[in-house]
């Protein structure tokens, strides 16, 4: 977005004017359940972070300075957990749009006694402009986002090149950008986007996809894809610049 169309944008927004954004997902609210909305009344206090916080400061949000590692969509939160489980010494942050999803998350954290886990329930794009500080971040997770798969949604996509360039501002230099995806035909759009982006390189060492690494947890949905053989592609790209 040019500076022009920016400044339009917020005029109009400003003179209270519907302006229709494209999102990546549609808000499926579901019923909570009752251990659902426990987990979150027992450990939202702790483990809830607010867009309406503004800027975050790490140290503070952890206690500690360990690096921090964001994972967008993270759905039920079940890999996200056994993540932050098995690695103590990283700091996690997930962010979902669906309550339920974030019910079962903190269900889970606190189940498992996880610590070092924290979670947003807003847009991810919202979260990432306001919330998360350039150059702080690690890594960044997106596992099996929607893949819209109809050509006229394909413009829903989240890997876009205008996405794409701002999480490449909240990475460190050396910080890696990790995608997974089950949908071949969303894979290749995600590899055409990630090669034509400034300032990535692709840690693949036949410049396409990448062995699911070891601390991916492989989903039940993934396991039953395999027995199916369905393929997955991951794919993981560092900012240089």
């Amino acid at each position: 977005m040019n500076e022009s169309s920016k400044t339009s944008l917020e005029q109009a927004q400003q003179e209270g004017k519907y302006i229709r954004k494209v999102r990546s997902f549609v808000k499926r609210e579901g019923r909570l359940t009752k251990g659902q909305q426990a987990a979150i009344d027992k450990c939202w206090p702790t483990m809830g972070l607010e867009h309406n916080q503004g800027m975050l400061d790490f140290s503070k949000v952890f206690g500690n300075d360990n690096a921090v590692v964001l994972e967008i969509g993270f759905g039920m939160g079940k890999s996200l957990v056994e993540m932050a489980k098995n690695a103590p010494n990283l700091n996690f942050i997930g962010i979902e749009v669906h309550r339920p999803g974030v019910g079962a998350c903190l269900m889970d954290a606190d189940e498992q006694q996880v610590t070092n886990l924290r979670v947003f329930e807003h847009d991810a794009v919202e979260v990432l402009a306001d919330c998360i500080p350039d150059e702080s971040l690690t890594t960044m997770q997106l596992f099996f986002p929607d893949p819209w798969h109809k050509k006229r949604h394909h413009k829903r996509r989240i890997v876009q090149p205008e996405f794409v360039e701002s999480l490449r501002k909240k990475l460190k230099i050396g910080g890696v950008f990790h995608m997974a995806t089950d949908w071949e035909n969303y894979a290749e759009h995600m590899l055409e986007v990630m090669l034509a982006a400034p300032g990535y390189e692709n840690t693949s060492t036949t410049n396409d996809y990448v062995p699911r690494p070891d601390n991916r947890p492989l989903t039940k949905f993934e396991q039953r894809g395999h027995r199916l053989g369905h393929g997955v592609w991951d794919l993981m790209f560092k900012r240089v610049e």
